[in-house]
C-alpha cells in the first residue's frame, strides 16, 4: 500500500487531438509548484495525473494545498494504492478511512472499474465492499443519497485506489495553453481577480502598474508587488512592469476638462500598456472593469477607452457584481492585501462630477488639447520590471 494523489482532469478530456499538449503543460505546471517540496513521480494516464511522493518526509498537506491552486485539475483525491482484490481493498479502506468509518453514521461506496479484466463489475464491487464495511462497523448504515462518508474504490490497470470524497480543484485549463496577456494591475480588488480568471483559461499573465509619486506612496507599490506575488500561486510566474505616471496625470489635470480626467487617463494607460505588450509579445490586455461599477465603466465610457486599442482587451469581471468579485478574491487569497489603505494612481485628481455618458468625439477633442506623445515615450522608457515566482519568500 502506498500514498498517491489522483488529480482528475476536467476540460482537458474534451480536447481531442490537442489533449497531449494540455496534459504536458499541466504536468510542467505541477512539477514547478511541487519542486520545492521534494521529489515526486508524475504520471498521466486514464484522464488522471498520478502524483506520488518519493519520500516520507514530504509535507503532504502542503502538497494538497498547492495542487488545489493548479488550473487544469478538477478534483484531487488523496488515495492509497493496493493490490486488486476485495480483501486488500477493504483492508486499505480500514487503514486510511478507519477513523471516519468509526465516527460516521452513514456511508456509501462508489466503485469505478477502469480495468475491465477485474472479475467484478462496479455494482458488484459496491455491493461486496459495502457488505464488508457493514460487517466490520456495526454502528454505520448505508445512505446512497446523502451519506456522511463516501468510500471510493477505483480499479485501474496497475492497482486499486481507495479514497474518500474528492477535494475540489481549481478547474479550468492549464496555464500556458492559451497565449500571453498583460494585466492592468491597480492594487484594488477587481484586477487580481481578472488576472486569475484569465489564467484559469490557460493564459500566461504578466502585469503592468502605474505609479504616481508623490501622490501615491512607496507602500502602494509594495502592496501591488505583494498582490503579484500572491497571484503566482494560481497564475504561475508573473513579471510586473511599473510605469512612472506622475507627469502624465499632472498634464491631464492642467490641460483637460475635469469631468473627462479619468477617461483620458484610462486611454493613455491603454496606449502605454499596448506599447509594452507589443514590445514583449503579449497578445491582449486584461482589466478588472465591471460594467456600471464606476463612472469610467459605463458602456459609453468603455467605448472611448477601447477606441485607442489595437489589440484585444479582455474584461472577465465585466458582468460580475461586487460580491461575486469579492468572493473570488477571497478564494485566490488577494482580498486582504487589496483592501489595505494605500491608494493607487486611479484615485489621483478624481473629478468631482465625472461624465458617465461621454461621446468618443468629445473625449478625443479633449485629449488633443495637449500633446501627450513626448510624455508617453518618456514613461515607456522609464518602465522598471520585477519578476515574481510562486511560493518564493520576498522581503516586502
Amino acid at each position: 500500500m502506498r500514498q498517491v494523489i489522483l488529480c482528475k482532469y476536467g476540460e482537458i478530456v474534451l480536447k481531442g487531438l490537442n489533449r497531449s499538449r494540455f496534459e504536458a503543460d499541466l504536468i510542467k505546471n505541477v512539477r514547478r509548484r511541487l519542486k520545492p517540496l521534494g521529489e515526486f513521480r508524475l504520471d498521466s494516464r486514464q484522464s488522471t495525473l498520478f502524483v506520488e511522493p518519493m519520500s516520507e518526509d514530504i509535507d503532504y498537506d502542503e502538497t494538497i494545498d498547492r495542487l488545489k491552486k493548479v488550473y487544469g485539475i478538477a478534483k484531487i483525491c488523496p488515495a492509497f494504492a493496493t493490490e486488486k482484490s476485495l480483501d486488500a481493498i477493504y483492508a486499505t479502506a480500514r487503514e486510511c478511512l478507519g477513523d471516519e468509518l468509526q465516527s460516521a453514521k452513514t456511508f456509501k461506496v462508489v466503485a469505478k472499474r477502469a480495468d475491465k479484466r477485474f472479475p467484478l463489475d462496479s455494482m458488484q464491487i459496491m455491493s461486496e465492499l459495502g457488505g464488508m464495511i457493514l460487517e466490520g462497523y456495526p454502528g454505520i448504515s448505508v445512505d446512497v443519497k446523502n451519506p456522511e462518508l463516501t468510500v471510493i474504490c477505483e480499479i485501474r490497470d496497475d492497482a486499486a485506489y481507495v479514497h474518500g470524497t474528492p477535494i475540489e480543484g481549481a478547474g479550468g485549463i492549464p496555464v500556458g495553453t492559451s497565449g500571453r496577456a498583460l494585466l492592468l494591475l491597480s492594487g484594488g480588488i477587481d484586477s487580481p481577480v481578472a488576472g486569475a480568471m484569465m489564467a484559469k483559461r490557460g493564459v500566461i499573465i504578466s502585469a503592468i502598474h502605474f505609479q504616481s509619486p508623490p501622490y501615491t506612496s512607496e507602500r502602494a507599490l509594495i502592496k501591488v508587488e505583494r498582490l503579484a506575488a500572491k497571484m503566482t500561486e494560481h497564475c504561475g510566474q508573473i513579471t510586473l512592469f511599473t510605469v512612472p505616471f506622475t507627469e502624465i496625470q499632472e498634464a491631464i489635470r492642467d490641460n483637460c476638462p475635469e469631468e473627462l480626467f479619468t477617461l483620458i487617463m484610462r486611454r493613455l494607460m491603454m496606449e502605454i500598456a499596448q506599447r509594452v505588450a507589443e514590445g514583449y509579445g503579449f497578445q491582449a490586455l486584461v482589466t478588472g472593469e465591471s460594467i456600471g461599477q464606476v463612472a469610467s465603466q459605463t458602456m459609453s465610457a468603455l467605448v472611448t477607452t477601447d477606441a485607442v486599442c489595437r489589440i484585444p482587451v479582455f474584461r472577465p469581471c465585466i458582468c460580475l457584481d461586487k460580491k461575486e468579485i469579492v468572493d473570488i478574491s477571497y478564494k485566490i487569497g488577494t482580498f486582504d492585501i487589496s483592501i489595505e489603505p494605500y491608494e493607487d494612481c486611479c484615485t489621483v485628481f478624481t473629478p468631482k462630477h465625472p461624465k458617465t455618458q461621454p461621446t468618443l468625439d468629445e473625449v478625443q477633442k479633449a485629449q488633443a488639447m495637449f500633446d501627450f506623445e513626448p510624455l508617453i515615450e518618456k514613461a515607456v522608457n522609464g518602465i522598471s520590471s520585477k519578476t515574481f515566482k510562486a511560493y518564493t519568500d520576498y522581503d516586502f
